[in-house]
């Protein structure tokens, strides 16, 4: 400690140890932090690491669902997939339903929230209405929309003044299915829109109004350039989702593929793999082959993004 001439103490910078370098900080951080994210470590290595490696091990067996006598048969049962046109077929409905879904939910989503970011009166209801239905569970959704298709007591085809068969028919099956799905599935992105909708900031409306903009530019030009990022995230969600379809199919169906097989996706044929021909090897084989194409799609994503960030410096 040292005083200057006008008597103002000034006191020694303290000599830098290891224990302020920046590695060691890190190091510290993370023994603390570590017990805190350590429950959610065991529980994603025990319910996701372990059986993606027990299901790897096992597209490489030909094991039964009883387990009995299991031998390594190598790349048989991918040899095999690849060759399966159920399985090709399946994977074309997953990815035909995807096609469907994915723009029409979008679309209305962005148009739902319109409305209920914009409508004066009312609009807590508003939301509650659109959100509710993603709220019900699949079973729930799914018998709903299957009685409201029945072609004799159905509201469907007593509204339309129409009598078409929905469920049993190949070519109104699937449509009958993504209508469900719409129903069901639009609120979740109903809320981001809505959400993104909110942070837009205010100023930038009332300068293009000022400007002599009308309803119609100012959402071309400021709405829907401000919501890029947020329709990005939707449609990933979505494709990602749709391609997992699953529940709503089953259940609209009776538990059955449909008719001549229109409703029977990627996941439903792994799981008559599985627990109906009780292949197990054959079916993990199928649901590997399944992992790769879904993460193939979510590294897609993230590489479009990244690309895009880095075109926008």
């Amino acid at each position: 400690m040292t005083t200057t001439s006008a008597g103002t103490v000034v006191r020694p910078a303290r000599a830098r140890t290891a224990a302020d370098s920046p590695t060691v900080r890190r190091k510290q951080g993370f023994q603390h932090g570590g017990w805190f994210i350590a429950p959610f470590l065991v529980l994603f290595a025990l319910f996701v690491i372990w059986p993606l490696l027990r299901g790897l091990h096992l597209s490489f067996t030909d094991a039964n669902i009883s387990g009995d006598g299991a031998s390594l048969i190598g790349l048989d049962n991918y040899r095999e997939a690849l060759d399966d046109p159920l399985m090709w077929e399946s994977l074309g409905h997953s990815a035909w339903f995807t096609l469907l879904v994915v723009p029409c939910i979008t679309v209305l989503a962005f148009l739902l929230a319109m409305l209920a970011h914009h409508i004066e009166r009312g609009k807590w209801l508003w939301r509650l209405c659109f959100f509710l239905p993603f709220l019900l569970p699949s079973t729930v959704a799914a018998n709903l929309w299957q009685w409201l298709f029945n072609p004799g007591s159905g509201m469907v085809n007593h509204v339309l003044g129409l009598d078409t068969p929905w469920l049993t028919d190949a070519s109104y099956a699937m449509l009958a299915v993504v209508v469900t799905t719409l129903w069901w599935t639009v609120g979740f992105s109903f809320l981001l829109y809505l959400a993104a909708l909110q942070g837009i900031p205010a100023h930038l409306y009332e300068a293009a109004e000022l400007d002599g903009a009308n309803a119609w530019h100012r959402m071309v030009h400021i709405t829907l350039p401000m919501l890029r990022d947020i329709t990005g995230l939707v449609v990933a969600l979505q494709v990602l989702a749709s391609l997992q379809v699953f529940d709503q199919a089953v259940v609209m169906q009776d538990f059955g593929p449909g008719p001549e097989g229109s409703t029977r996706t990627f996941v439903q044929y792994t799981l008559e793999q599985g627990f109906t021909s009780y292949r197990v090897g054959y079916a993990s084989a199928i649901s590997i082959i399944f992992f790769v194409i879904i993460a193939a799609v979510a590294l897609a994503r993230m590489w479009l993004l990244r690309n895009r960030e880095e075109g926008g410096r």
